[in-house]
Order: structure tokens, then C-alpha cells, then sequence
């Protein structure tokens, strides 16, 4: 059962614009080295900007170097039911834990069609199928009834959510109370919400891979009822997460990889082109001067 603190990985590239495979490698070596109980590939691995083989590659790399030291969950959304399968069944092949969808992004789907679509990829697979809305990047917020109906349908060991639609914290009680807490619910908000999902329930956290250490050390504080640890350690990551949301994916990512060449994990902070948001220089010192603080509390 999937569960914990399983970070987004970040996608470093060389000049050239290639997968840093070495970087990549640095990247969940010290995800596993921070307490992570897995890794992840979705949105803020830049997959709607990686293509069809760099999806497939990213998830051979990262499924290869994880070698059983944690769950490895490998995002498949795609615009088809064919394409969507194509990824998912590549992932199982891998030995992927679990496989993550969001809906597609250039068609607006019914409830009808949305279930279909989630339903297709869960009866394709004998692994688990994490579904995400991803309504805070692209599309609209999937209904409730979708959720209820899969979980009815697949049962919660096949079945997971990650919801995020605003507003986040009472859109995760409707789920949970829907199911009497037969929902397993994972946030996603960076750590921005974290402290207030946890305490509606959910079975862990996908956070960006940047703030993992603060990220893990908050998810013991929750787990051991340390309400100043947790306060200590939650202001600063929410700090920094609302900077990063004011840029949207964008500003996550720009952010983000900032920080993974600031830690000396990445050797560049490049992005797929084109991007909608850059870091100024006057939000990266307030980004240095939380990051310390951060720090200092670890």
C-alpha cells in the first residue's frame, strides 16, 4: 500500500538538452538518503514537455536506479486511451509501484467520459492507479462521483487520489467522509497544505523534490504530535511553496530547480522551453533567506 513521503523527482538536462542521467542518479540517491519512501515522475518532472520517448526514457532511468529501495510511481496521462495505456503499460513492465493519470489536457471531459478514461487504465494493469485532477495546472476538478464510482468499482488497493481542486482541505473531507474513510488520499500542494491534510487524513505527501528534508522531518513532527516542531518546520515551506505558486508550474519548477543547483544536487537550473515565469533576483534573496530559515529549523 502505497504511503509516506514520496517526492516528485525534478528532471535536470545537460547543455544540450538531454536527460542528465548522472544529476538524475544524485537526485534520488539523496531522495532516498533524506527518508523518502519512494519517488515520483509527474508534472513538476516536466513531462508535457519531455515528449513521447523522453517520457519513456525518464521512466527507464528512474525505475532503474531505484532498485527496490522505495515505491517508484511513473505519471501516464496522456490525450488517448491508446497513448495513456502505451505509458502505463511501460511503466508496469519497469516494475513501476504504482502508476499516476491526470485527465487529458486538451479536451474537456464529462463525468461519463472522465470515468472511462480512469477506468481503462485501471482494469489494463495489475499495479496501482493514483488519480489526479491536476485541476491546479490544467483542466477543471474532477467530480466527486468519478472518485466515488472507481473506488466502488476498484477498491482501495488499486484506487488511490490525489485531489486538488481549491478549496483543497474541504474537497479531501467530501472524499473522505464519501468513503468512511476508505480513501487513500495523497496531497500534492508542495507542503503548502500539508499540516492541514494531514490532519484530514491522508496516507502521505507528493511534495517537489527540493524541500524533501524539511518535507520529511515535518511528516515525523505531524506523525509524533509535535505541534511546535511541526509549526517550526511548516512556516518556512509555506513560505517558500506561495512563492513558487505565484508563478504557477512554472514558477515551481523555476524555483525548484533553483534550489536543487543551490544544494549542489543539480549543475544547472535548466528548463524545457518556453516557460511562462522567471526567477527575478529579487525573489530568489527572499527564496535564500526562507531556505536558511528552513535550514536553521532542521
Amino acid at each position: 500500500m502505497l504511503h509516506g513521503v514520496l517526492p516528485v523527482l525534478h528532471t535536470p538536462f545537460t547543455n544540450d538538452g538531454a536527460i542528465d542521467t548522472a544529476a538524475l542518479v544524485r537526485e534520488i540517491d539523496w531522495a532516498f538518503e533524506m527518508g523518502a519512501d519512494g519517488v515520483v515522475v509527474a508534472m513538476v518532472s516536466e513531462i508535457l514537455r519531455l515528449g513521447y520517448h523522453g517520457r519513456k526514457e525518464l521512466a527507464e532511468l528512474v525505475c532503474g536506479t531505484v532498485q527496490g529501495r522505495g515505491f517508484t510511481v511513473i505519471s501516464v496521462g496522456a490525450e488517448s486511451t491508446v497513448e495513456v495505456m502505451d505509458f502505463a503499460e511501460h511503466a508496469e513492465n519497469l516494475g513501476a509501484s504504482a502508476v499516476m493519470a491526470i485527465p487529458p489536457v486538451a479536451t474537456k471531459l464529462g463525468s461519463v467520459a472522465t470515468w472511462d478514461y480512469f477506468a481503462t487504465i485501471a482494469k489494463g494493469l495489475s499495479i496501482p492507479l493514483v488519480v489526479q485532477d491536476a485541476s491546479s495546472y490544467v483542466g477543471t476538478a474532477i467530480d466527486l462521483r468519478v472518485y466515488l464510482d472507481l473506488l466502488e468499482k476498484f477498491g482501495p488497493e488499486r484506487i488511490y487520489f490525489k485531489p486538488e481542486a481549491s478549496p483543497l482541505g474541504p474537497n479531501l473531507s467530501k472524499l473522505r467522509d464519501a468513503t468512511a474513510g476508505a480513501a487513500r488520499i495523497f496531497e500534492g500542494s508542495g507542503g503548502i497544505n500539508l499540516v492541514d491534510c494531514y490532519r484530514r487524513g491522508i496516507v502521505g505527501t507528493m511534495p517537489g523534490t527540493d524541500l524533501l528534508d524539511g518535507i520529511v522531518a515535518l511528516w515525523q513532527a505531524l506523525r509524533a504530535g509535535d505541534e511546535d516542531r511541526t509549526y517550526e518546520l511548516s512556516l518556512p515551506i509555506c513560505a517558500l511553496v506561495a512563492l513558487q505558486i505565484q508563478g504557477g508550474l512554472d514558477g515551481f519548477l523555476a524555483i525548484e530547480k533553483y534550489l536543487m543547483w543551490k544544494r549542489g544536487i543539480f549543475p544547472n537550473t535548466i528548463r524545457r522551453q518556453p516557460v511562462g515565469w522567471e526567477l527575478d533576483g529579487e525573489t530568489q534573496a527572499e527564496v535564500d533567506r526562507l531556505f536558511d530559515r528552513l535550514q536553521a529549523a532542521l
